[in-house]
């Protein structure tokens, strides 16, 4: 498996200076006032706050021990430190990357078969795994908050539409990736056409038989490793447990930014449908990095629906992805950095190491 590069060219802070100017002129649109904003964020309890951003950090925290107890169980010997590495790292491409989650979790699998050569498969099952403990978290946080919202008669018409549309997709793509995870079959016919479009489309140019015995070897090593987890429950139920707790503190940084502001009205239902929607349409590739623009609209759309005043929401808005978004860009930036110097390190040592040795 090659290295990824991913790197900020100009061409991507463009795009995000863009996306911020949409937002920005989608709030004129709602006749916010920017300097209300300023001042609103000036009044910010700095208490209260400081609470949300250790909630957010502590979110990644039991997310990445989430990963590790699954990988864990499958002898995969990576050091918690380093899975903390690994999972800041992959934040740091989704936010190059347009693809939550997808770009970070193949940068995850990587990182994990360089440091142990012959991983990437069960790599891969531990990512898998994950990934659909988090989506039957979501498709949980949305029935539970549709349930509370319709017996409070706040959810009706375009979201309750949205929010039954969602809860639809979500588990209709969560029974397919269990299919495939336990169709081996299914999964190697995909693969095994993929790779054999490429051929035919290169016209013979690329000689792909190298990368086909690699992908069935990690193929087969992903369904064995998907089977492993069947028969262990009590490695499910941790990892389930940790990714419950890093929901909560998710929720938290909702809740304590609003109270952070002076506004703890909002209601737990309308948090659990919101923070659920965002997640969905955040996790929609649209070829804009940096999440520029559209998650700022959707969450300030999504406050102004369930009622909170257009100047609490825009701002409300603003601060939670400054916890949410560019205090995590700028740790999975460190994360990226020191792993990048480790690997140089490392390989510095191996070539010494491996030098002639010349004696007089």
């Amino acid at each position: 498996m090659s290295a990824p590069k991913y790197k900020a060219t100009w061409k991507t802070l463009l795009l995000l200076i863009i996306g911020l100017v949409v937002f920005f002129v989608y709030i004129y649109v709602f006749n916010v006032d920017i300097w209300e904003i300023i001042i609103k964020v000036q009044q910010t309890n700095p208490y209260y706050y400081i609470l949300a951003a250790m909630a957010s950090v502590l979110d990644i925290v039991f997310f990445t021990l989430a990963w590790h107890s699954l990988l864990r169980f499958l002898s995969v010997k990576l050091s918690v430190f380093k899975s903390f590495a690994f999972v800041w790292a992959g934040i740091f491409v989704d936010t190059l990357i347009p693809a939550e989650s997808v770009s970070g979790e193949i940068t995850k699998i990587y990182l994990v078969n360089r440091e142990q050569n012959g991983a990437a498969g069960k790599a891969t099952a531990s990512v898998v795994a994950h990934r659909l403990i988090g989506m039957g978290i979501n498709i949980a946080t949305l029935l539970v908050g549709a349930g509370l919202l319709l017996f409070e008669s706040q959810l009706y018409g375009i979201m309750l539409g949205l929010v039954l549309f969602l809860i639809t997709a979500i588990s209709l793509f969560f029974i397919l990736i269990l299919l495939l995870c336990f169709r081996e079959k299914w999964t190697f016919r995909i693969v095994d056409g993929v790779i054999g479009f490429a051929e035919r489309i290169s016209r013979g140019h690329w000689r792909l038989k190298k990368l086909r015995e690699e992908v069935v070897e990690i193929h087969r090593a992903f369904h064995v490793a998907i089977k492993e987890y069947v028969h262990a429950p009590r490695t499910l139920f941790i990892a389930s447990l940790f990714t419950v707790i890093a929901w909560v503190l998710s929720m938290s940084v909702f809740y304590l930014t609003f109270v952070s502001m002076g506004y703890p009205q909002i209601s737990w239902s309308a948090i659990l449908v919101i923070s659920a929607i965002f997640v969905a349409v955040k996790s929609v590739p649209i070829g804009v990095p940096f999440e520029g623009g559209l998650p700022e609209i959707t969450l300030t759309t999504l406050l102004v629906f369930f009622g909170v005043n257009p100047i609490i929401s825009a701002t409300a808005t603003i601060l939670m992805r400054l916890l949410t978004f560019w205090l995590r860009f700028f740790i999975g930036f460190g994360a990226q950095q020191w792993i990048g110097a480790k690997a140089v390190i490392t390989r510095q040592d191996t070539e010494a190491g491996s030098a002639p040795e010349w004696k007089s």
